[in-house]
């Protein structure tokens, strides 16, 4: 039995019928085997994704998404790592760019408050606001690092 999650291995028929055995999910290598030797009726079946779930650079957050709708308990929204919100402020200070929070928010199309948030590390991560300040600073956005000048 392969670890892919497009596939889904079942055990059984597929008929209703009154003495005919259910079908069920395996669900691990022991149980396949147990259902191969017993001599039950294997099938594996493609799962079909529905829209976006077929992108596969988008699954993690649809797993945090997922998780979120099935917890009961309340699941904090991702921060803005402190490395980078660290790496804004010092950089937004430095020569050569000496902004203002007022300013940079007005060249990124923001209000002042978020890029207080986003320097504080409390801001709730927005990777749109974060593209436009890395770009303005010119550093990169997942790790913080300043760009070489592309001339």
């Amino acid at each position: 039995m392969s670890d892919d999650w497009d596939t889904v291995t079942k055990i059984g028929s597929k008929s209703g019928g009154g003495a005919a055995q259910r079908e069920t999910i395996v669900r691990g290598k022991a149980a396949l085997n147990a259902a191969q030797r017993s001599g039950a009726i294997v099938a594996t079946e493609k799962k079909f994704t529905a829209g976006n779930a077929s992108n596969k650079s988008a699954s993690s957050e649809g797993q945090r998404l997922t998780k979120v709708d099935r917890s009961d308990d309340i699941v904090a929204p991702q921060k803005l790592d402190t490395k980078i919100a660290e790496v804004i402020k010092n950089r937004r200070a430095q020569e050569g760019f000496k902004l203002t929070q007022a300013q940079l928010a007005q060249k990124v199309n923001a209000q002042a408050n978020d890029i207080k948030l986003l320097e504080s590390g409390t801001a709730i991560k927005n990777q749109a606001l974060l593209n436009k300040v890395a770009r303005v600073l010119k550093i990169s956005p997942k790790t913080g690092e300043p760009l070489a000048d592309k001339h």
